[in-house]
């Protein structure tokens, strides 16, 4: 739901970007960027302190190819690559390892079964999760852009979660018990995969598996706001019996992703991209009958986390989850 243009006075520091809000506490439409050629220093300075206010920032119609997008994101960061994947014998149908291939098409080109393997890894997308929180090093921001969209209305939209304001909502003494404890969350992509898709991953056991280890409650440094790192990856709290772990778990993440926390971006146009900050912003895809029948190609540059809470509590490795 848009939320109508920001009034005059705020955001006054934002001298060439036009901001339209798209929710109440996060989200916002650019405007008056030009992706046709590479972005002014004064523009990219911009960009960032948009997407430090509203967490998720969304462009519409870029006209950026494959080659620009990745130079873009470069602008941000480091950038994650899909080598580790490759090395391991997964193909690549697109030609740049900077760029995550998160569409629903096989390496032909053509739209994956939904009982094939990749589609049944895939199901794990429709929880609210952060990217690479299972890894050692964490993503910072994530970049999707728009290929090939399904026919409107078939579904294919993307939710995002804003947990900054959902900690600031949590009740006083709970806020007060998590900062006290300081938990450490232990995140598992086999651990979403599974529950996404229980008969398939029968047979997977995530404590068979190294976990990313993140704080559970933490500062979003470019913001300075407390925030609830939480992701649907979160296989368990330490220090915590199962089932206490399991309550904890179950009551934040079911209070930061309430309706009042959440919007959804409506992909409109090949060429949109929408920007967000996985260290403040949880998301998800929307399914929809476009599911298993129209093309959806989607591709994602990912930035490594630049804060010093990059690699929470992990060793310093390039070991990833998710591997053939």
């Amino acid at each position: 739901m848009m939320a109508g243009l920001l009034n005059k006075n705020e955001d006054s520091d934002l001298k060439i970007i036009k901001i339209e809000k798209l929710h109440k506490t996060l989200g916002a439409q650019i405007s008056g960027v030009d992706f046709s050629s590479p972005i002014s220093d004064e523009v990219f300075h911009e960009i960032l302190a948009a997407i430090t206010k509203y967490g998720v920032l969304v462009f519409r119609s870029t006209s950026l190819n494959d080659k620009r997008h990745v130079e873009f994101a470069k602008r941000f960061g480091e950038l994650d690559d899909i080598k580790p994947y490759l090395a391991a014998g997964r193909k690549n149908r697109l030609a740049y390892d900077e760029l995550f291939d998160v569409s629903n098409l096989d390496i032909d080109g053509t739209v994956v079964d939904s009982e094939a393997p990749r589609a049944q890894a895939n199901k794990g997308n429709g929880f609210f999760h952060v990217d690479s929180s299972f890894n050692p090093r964490r993503a910072g921001y994530s970049l999707l852009l728009a290929h090939e969209l399904p026919p409107p209305g078939s579904g294919g939209t993307t939710a995002f979660a804003d947990t900054r304001t959902a900690f600031d909502e949590l009740p006083q003494s709970l806020k007060q018990d998590l900062l006290e404890k300081n938990y450490i969350a232990c995140h598992s992509l086999h651990h979403s995969r599974k529950l996404a898709a229980p008969t398939y991953f029968s047979k997977i056991d995530p404590l068979d598996y190294p976990m990313g280890r993140h704080r559970l409650i933490q500062v979003h440094e470019p913001s300075g706001k407390m925030n609830i790192y939480i992701a649907a990856h979160v296989h368990h709290i330490e220090g915590m019996n199962p089932e206490a772990s399991k309550v904890l778990f179950d009551q934040l993440y079911e209070h930061a992703k309430q309706s009042k926390y959440v919007f959804e971006v409506e992909w409109q146009n090949v060429g949109d991209l929408v920007i967000w900050d996985n260290t403040c912003v949880m998301h998800r895809v929307v399914g929809g009958p476009f599911e298993g029948k129209y093309k959806r190609d989607m591709r994602r540059a990912t930035v490594h986390d630049g804060s010093t809470q990059a690699w929470g509590l992990n060793e310093d490795t390039d070991e990833r989850q998710g591997l053939p």
